[in-house]
């Protein structure tokens, strides 16, 4: 080998030695300090006297701060009140510390990454014990072989801080504090040589608190010495040492020029890199190795003993012979409890001794068993975990022992629990849900077959709950779902099965009934639970509910059946008015399925054009003549022929199409009406019924101007009846939707007045224009004997008395009689319509209408 890769070799070994050492055997015992209040000019003479480039500031006995020579740069050296600022307002805080115990070579990597020059040494209990500076660290690192071999050029890493010997002292400062730079080159003239001036120089003005001199050139150190760019590293380190500094500048070799500037921090920077390099190979060496020494048995006990599953070794005696870490913190055993004691130790108690014997069947012929064991704790848990065990035999094939893997499995078994409660039971309110319900359903129909009794299941639906989430959020919707399950399963027995299907669908099964009467009872029980009041954020709600019942075998025999038929008998009991209960029977099916093909008809009916409006008149009380238009909707079905609005309206707005029917009706009958006037028939109003939900599904205002705009007809002549439910539906929403209608030129009328109920607050509030006293008053007005009846009489005189105080006006319709149509006369009534009149008639039809006084029998009477 010849002599510099001996000086290379040798340097590895020097720099991994040195730099593995600790760093309390370089460590400066004496740690300078001082306390918070003492001053900036205080401190910076305690330095200076001590030679030392760094003070601790110390409170109470524990390092809070530093101040260091660099810390100096950032005095105003021009105001000597900065001299006298507290070191607590300027110090480094916190404290950078470092553990007496790390090794010379971290500790240069931690200067390097943290930019710091000192560290604060501490024991184990942290209190500081000395301090350690970047010049510690390179006259402590022992590598003499590898600075040799190291030019200086080799550690220039920064340009060089230059300034003129005339520029003032704080011009110098601020430049090194700005460059983060320790010292400066200051440059001199033909007659005057370079000179540096450092951190500590500016130190030691502040110390001596005298004038400061004008020009940095007065303070420059002379002459700066230097050392040749091609010498080694070690020569530059012993001038700096022999000299007591800490910079030396470097020169060209063939210039003399100075190249620039090498400190201590230099020279560290170049270890650090050599340092990381070697570690580096190092590791890969070291990695290497261990590849190779993969059999060897104290690289597998590491290994072993860094797993997380459990690992536990047992001899051919069934004797533990060794557990890692791992096994102790799963078990909670000890590896000194639990070495030489038989793995029985752990047993559950969970398995017979049957699952145990073919377990070491299978060993006995496999070498190898994998499965699932409950297992017990130190401290008496039993716990699941999933274990491997391989059978470990000598050269002869003799079992010497087994090598047991196991992890514990608790949390793998909560998140399948978790999964199979998300696959059978309803997330929000924690009943079972459809599939569960299904399975406990085909089991109760078995065992009923078996027994041969009855069952029953009940099918409940939330009565326009649809109205809860659409006003008040599905927030608030969830709070009722999750009460509304609490209700109606505190109302069962024990072992029925309350069930959410999905929606504000429930269901409830009954699997041993006695008497048909228990269910009827059960299903009263229920409705009369679910309408008490619910109180969800300060609102107070009023929710009904719809029950269909199907008992076994009577109303079916397979789940599907019974619970279609459930369904049905719950739609019946919708239709009947809701909020109660039927009972299946068989004409129900004819009923369904009249619904569901009407449902599928009515999908279509809008784009194949079946829907048709005709028009009932509206006339002035006193003179007869035309004062308006009810526009009224009629489906005109190939098959089913004319379906009454009374049969497809509901079921449209229980299908969410009604706001699209509603649109067209709105835009046909302003095309209509705009017709008319461009005949020169006397222009009158047009009226369009808007359903509550259409309120709640679209912008009214919005479908109202499209409307216009399309037909060209003229605001004034539309008018829109709307129903009291609507009005009491989110009444400042509603308000504000009327006002925008208003401030169009749109009349807004309430019909069927007096059917629902309204506050006469509210309608002062809403800008309406007229009443309509709804038919079945009008049709009261007489008994049957063509006499007024007092009750009948009363109420319509009310209504229209009501509506001329609010300065609205009074319509009455349903009128079919000329006694009724002279009563309302009589009493104020502004306008009528009905069957006295006229029926609803097309369009062209009613052009005969105009101009004419319609109310002959009125006057004659």
């Amino acid at each position: 080998m010849d002599t510099k890769n001996r000086a290379l070799t040798n340097c590895r070994i020097e720099i991994s030695v040195s730099s593995d050492q600790t760093i309390d055997r370089i460590v400066q015992k004496t740690l300078l300090n001082c306390s918070p209040t003492s001053t900036i000019l205080e401190a910076a003479q305690t330095m200076a006297a001590a030679h030392c480039s760094s003070i601790v500031v110390v409170d109470d006995g524990k390092p809070v701060g530093i101040w260091t020579e660099r810390d100096a740069l950032a005095v105003d050296l021009t105001d000597p009140r900065a001299f006298q600022r507290p070191i607590a307002e300027v110090m480094s805080a916190p404290v950078k510390t470092i553990h007496y115990q790390s090794t010379i070579g971290d500790t240069g990597m931690r200067f390097k990454l943290e930019g710091v020059r000192h560290f604060v040494v501490v024991d184990d209990s942290g209190d500081a014990m000395g301090i350690v500076s970047q010049s510690d660290v390179i006259l402590g690192h022992g590598v003499e072989h590898f600075l040799v071999l190291r030019p200086v050029r080799s550690a220039i890493s920064r340009p060089m801080v230059t300034i003129p010997g005339g520029a003032s002292l704080t011009e110098a400062v601020n430049q090194m504090h700005a460059a983060r730079a320790d010292a400066a080159i200051v440059l001199g003239d033909e007659a005057t040589p370079p000179g540096i001036i450092t951190e500590r120089d500016v130190l030691r003005l502040i110390a001596g608190a005298g004038a400061i001199p004008p020009t940095v050139g007065e303070v420059a150190s002379r002459p700066l010495l230097t050392i040749a760019e091609d010498d080694s590293l070690l020569a530059a380190r012993a001038m700096l040492e022999q000299k007591g500094i800490r910079h030396i500048g470097i020169t060209s070799v063939a210039t003399g020029e100075l190249l620039g500037l090498l400190s201590f921090s230099d020279i560290l920077a170049t270890l650090q890199y050599e340092y990381v390099h070697r570690l580096d190979e190092a590791l890969r060496e070291r990695d290497a190795a261990l590849l190779r020494s993969r059999k060897d048995l104290n690289l597998a006990r590491k290994v072993i003993e860094a797993s997380l599953d459990g690992i536990m070794i047992v001899d051919a005696e069934q004797r533990i012979e060794f557990v890692n870490p791992a096994f102790t913190h799963m078990t909670g055993y000890t590896a000194e409890e639990i070495i030489g004691q038989n793995p029985k130790v752990l047993k559950s108690g969970h398995h017979d001794e049957a699952f145990y014997k073919h377990m070491y069947t299978v060993l006995a012929t496999q070498d190898y068993w994998q499965g699932e064991i409950w297992n017990r704790r130190k401290n008496g848990e039993i716990y699941p975990e999933w274990l491997t065990i391989n059978v470990i035999r000598d050269d002869a094939g003799e079992i010497t022992q087994y090598a047991a893997i196991f992890s514990d499995i608790t949390e793998r078994k909560k998140t399948e629990e978790r999964i199979k409660n998300l696959a059978y039971f309803d997330v929000l309110t924690g009943l079972p849900n459809r599939r569960l319900f299904t399975d406990r359903l085909q089991i109760a129909i078995a065992n009923a077959h078996r027994h041969g009794h009855q069952l029953a299941i009940m099918f409940l639906d939330l009565d326009l709950f649809k109205r809860i989430n659409d006003s008040l959020g599905h927030g608030v919707g969830d709070q009722v779902l999750v009460e509304t399950a609490a209700r109606i399963s505190h109302c069962v027995r024990e072992g029925d099965t309350v069930a959410r299907l999905g929606g504000d669908e429930f269901t409830v099964l009954l699997p041993e009934l006695d008497h048909l009467e228990d269910a009827a009872k059960l299903a009263e029980r229920v409705i009369s639970h679910v309408k008490q009041p619910f109180i969800v954020d300060e609102h107070e709600l009023y929710v009904t509910t719809s029950i269909g019942i199907a008992v076994y075998p009577e109303d079916g025999a397979t789940v599907e059946v019974l619970i279609k038929n459930a369904d049905t008998a719950m739609y019946r009991a919708k239709d009947l008015g809701r909020n109660s209960f039927q009972l299946y029977t068989a004409a129900m099916n004819a009923r369904s399925f009249e619904r569901l093909t009407m449902e599928s008809a009515l999908r279509h009916a809008l784009l194949r054009d079946e829907f048709r409006l005709v028009y009932q008149v509206k006339v002035d009380s006193e003179d007869g003549r035309m004062s308006g238009v009810e526009a009224l909707v009629r489906w005109h079905h190939p098959d089913m022929g004319l379906v009454s609005p009374v049969d497809f309206i509901p079921l449209a707005e229980a299908m969410g199409v009604i706001s699209d029917i509603g649109e067209w009706v709105l835009r046909t009958a302003c095309r209509q009406c705009k017709h008319w006037i461009d005949l020169g028939l006397p222009p009158v109003r047009i009226a369009v019924n808007v359903s509550a939900q259409q309120f709640v599904e679209t912008d009214v205002p919005e479908v109202v101007a499209r409307a216009l705009a399309e037909t060209g007809l003229p605001p004034q002549y539309l008018e829109l009846e709307l129903t009291e439910t609507v009005l009491m539906q989110r009444v400042d929403e509603v308000v504000g939707v009327l006002k925008a209608l208003r401030a169009m030129g749109v009349r807004i009328s309430i019909d069927d007045f007096g059917t629902g109920y309204s506050s006469l607050s509210y309608l002062k509030r809403m800008p309406i224009d007229a009443l309509k006293v709804d038919r079945s008053f009008v049709n009261d007005i007489f008994d049957d004997n063509s006499k007024v009846t007092e009750d009948g009489a009363e109420i319509v005189s009310t209504i229209i008395n009501l509506a001329h105080n609010l300065k609205l006006k009074a319509i009455a319709e349903g009128v079919e009689t000329p006694e009724q149509a002279e009563f309302l006369r009589s009493k104020g009534c502004d306008e009528v319509q009905g069957y006295l009149i006229s029926r609803p008639v097309s369009g062209e039809d009613l052009i005969s209408l105009f101009d004419r006084n319609l109310l002959p029998q009125a006057k004659d009477c």
